[in-house]
């Protein structure tokens, strides 16, 4: 979506606070025991105070008002009552809602109680990647500084990015223009970053796998046994004056888990 007016800038970062406050009660509501549905539960009360309506529910009929992925799983994970969260557990959790018509997306990744060198190291670099690529946003860049920036990051770190999970436009739908920003670097890229232009960041950095495959349930995106992955996502509108960042929580208060 092209932003050209102020008051689609205000709708965008209404559903951007609510969308940043809904994941941030959820990672705080996380309990030993507690089934992902449950924690399902407490996001989608949020969304129904807050006037909002789960982006996945409303726009694929996804079974859940939020995606929780545990361990293995990178996204789409449908929120079950019997899968039980644990001490130890990678947990990803995504989040996005419509309200007024305008859609807003962010997600985030946590150890839960866990000191795991390689969940910390995940969550840690996959962050930076984020942030990396947040900051080549301008008016006028190829769309392909993105992708640049995480793959920088990636190397880096000595991990590899899941090359089958895009970031997107988003705005007055979940999915918007432009589809399919890599989060590698593409020389053929030839899209620019428009003034205005409103898309979501989301790298998924992994120890070693390079795709998701979806399971049974026609739902959720695994990696390969053995390996895991971390995702951390902003959307964003980027201006001539600077990067407005949607999805920033309330109050201030830090939006990244520790």
């Amino acid at each position: 979506m092209i932003v050209t007016r102020q008051d689609e800038i205000e709708k965008l970062k209404e559903i951007g606070t609510i969308v940043a406050d809904c994941l941030k009660l959820m990672l705080g509501s996380i309990e030993p025991g507690m089934t992902t549905l449950e924690l399902d539960a407490i996001g989608k009360k949020f969304l129904d105070d807050h006037e909002a309506q789960s982006a996945p529910q409303v726009c694929y009929d996804f079974p859940g008002a939020t995606c929780i992925s545990l361990n293995h799983e990178a996204a789409h994970g449908i929120p079950k009552s019997n899968r039980v969260i644990q001490p130890g557990d990678l947990i990803n959790i995504d989040v996005s809602a419509e309200k007024a018509g305008f859609f807003g997306d962010t997600g985030a990744t946590l150890a839960f109680q866990s000191q795991n060198p390689t969940f910390k190291h995940l969550c840690s670099a996959t962050k930076k990647a984020l942030q990396s690529a947040m900051k080549e946003l301008r008016p006028g860049a190829n769309i392909n500084v993105i992708g640049k920036a995480i793959e920088k990051t990636a190397n880096k770190e000595k991990l590899t990015i899941i090359r089958n999970l895009c970031s997107h436009g988003v705005g007055k739908t979940l999915h918007d223009e432009p589809q399919q920003i890599l989060s590698y670097y593409d020389p053929k890229e030839r899209r620019v970053i428009q003034d205005g232009l409103t898309f979501t960041i989301e790298p998924f950095l992994s120890n070693g796998s390079t795709g998701v495959v979806e399971l049974d349930d026609g739902w959720t995106l695994s990696n390969p046994k053995g390996l895991y992955s971390a995702q951390y996502e902003h959307t964003m509108i980027v201006t001539k004056s600077g990067v407005i960042t949607t999805t920033l929580p309330s109050k201030g208060a830090p939006f990244l888990p520790k």
